[in-house]
């Protein structure tokens, strides 16, 4: 996709995709710095949110945090059934764009009931009720979303946190300006005419993947751009037991496939269901393959770019207002004063 076509530029969506490469050029890791020593002091970190506001930020920073010789625990779930969990000896922070979703001012309004020490707020607007409620609240940089699905804020949030953990550990955030570089390079793709038209003829689309927020977030994205139904099959779920009810219709979209699994998913849902599989990798697989540029300790951020290009792509073609869907809203449960 590009901004120079008035099939795209006439678009929001595609506007606020586009403005992804200088937020995380422009991205400032030092705005983590007063949230850091806090956090640290307590037993571990939980990150909650609803939606695009906890999929990505929170499960790639849990991700990352694992592939290195980092101890300090940091765990994620939906704010209202973290209304069941005690939490006193954890840091909290509450991710709501809106700063106004239903379940993260409930949980929050609970937490400071208890009296709970540190409670913080990741938000894109100034004087919500969130920030009104949390000891502290950082407000992202990009700026105001019009489209319905969040973009561009979600990966600034996941930078957010990025630079947090790595503050907490003595590591610095480098890299940035090439990230965006490469992050513009899997934006602007140009995605074969013949994969779209595959996407675009499914019944369900499925997203496969590593539990780093990447394909979960994309199924999320699938349903607000493409009207499309999807799933997200985590690891190789795809190839235990789903495939009884998989269909030749419908198509598996894998980001960085697992080699050692290749020819196991090929066998089942190929040869065994008749469905297509499309890669999306930073090399060539033995299936139809997209590929994006290897983002390195930053891939996710890649991956997530290239999959929002795919989906504008098969929304474009299927002739679908981007910035209007019928029932999604930007805010999925607002919080209502009494």
């Amino acid at each position: 996709m590009n901004l120079k076509e008035v099939k795209y530029n006439k678009y929001a969506l595609v506007k606020e995709m586009m403005e992804t490469p200088e937020i995380i050029k422009s991205f400032k890791p030092e705005a983590a710095a007063k949230f850091a020593e806090k956090v640290k002091s307590e037993k571990g970190l939980f990150l909650t949110g609803e939606g695009s506001s906890r999929i990505f930020p929170a499960k790639r920073a849990i991700s990352s945090l694992l592939k290195k010789n980092f101890t300090f625990p940091v765990m994620t779930d939906g704010s209202t059934q973290a209304e069941e969990y005690d939490l006193k000896d954890l840091a909290v922070f509450a991710a709501s764009n809106s700063g106004q979703t239903k379940e993260v001012v409930r949980l929050t309004s609970k937490l400071k009931k208890q009296k709970h020490p540190a409670v913080f707020g990741l938000t894109a607007n100034k004087n919500t009720k969130l920030e009104e409620i949390v000891h502290s609240t950082h407000i992202l940089n990009c700026g105001k979303e019009d489209a319905v699905a969040a973009t561009k804020s979600v990966i600034e949030q996941g930078l957010f946190y990025d630079a947090l953990l790595r503050m907490m550990h003595g590591e610095k955030m480098e890299g940035l300006k090439e990230l965006a570089e490469k992050t513009e390079q899997a934006l602007t793709l140009k995605i074969d005419a013949g994969i779209t038209e595959i996407i675009k003829k499914a019944s369900i689309i499925y997203f496969a993947g590593r539990n780093n927020g990447v394909a979960e977030e994309l199924a999320l994205k699938t349903n607000e751009i493409t009207r499309k139904k999807s799933a997200y099959l985590e690891g190789t779920f795809a190839v235990h037991g789903i495939e009884e009810v998989m269909d030749k219709h419908e198509v598996v979209i894998w980001v960085e496939p697992f080699a050692s699994e290749e020819e196991k998913f090929n066998e089942c849902l190929v040869k065994g269901v008749g469905l297509n599989i499309i890669a999306v990798s930073t090399k060539k697989t033995i299936f139809p393959t997209i590929i994006i540029p290897d983002g390195g300790q930053y891939a996710e951020y890649v991956q997530l770019a290239a999959g929002w290009n795919i989906l504008v792509e098969t929304g474009i073609s299927l002739g679908i207002n981007l910035d209007k869907p019928t029932r999604a809203r930007k805010v999925g449960n607002e919080y209502i004063p009494e």
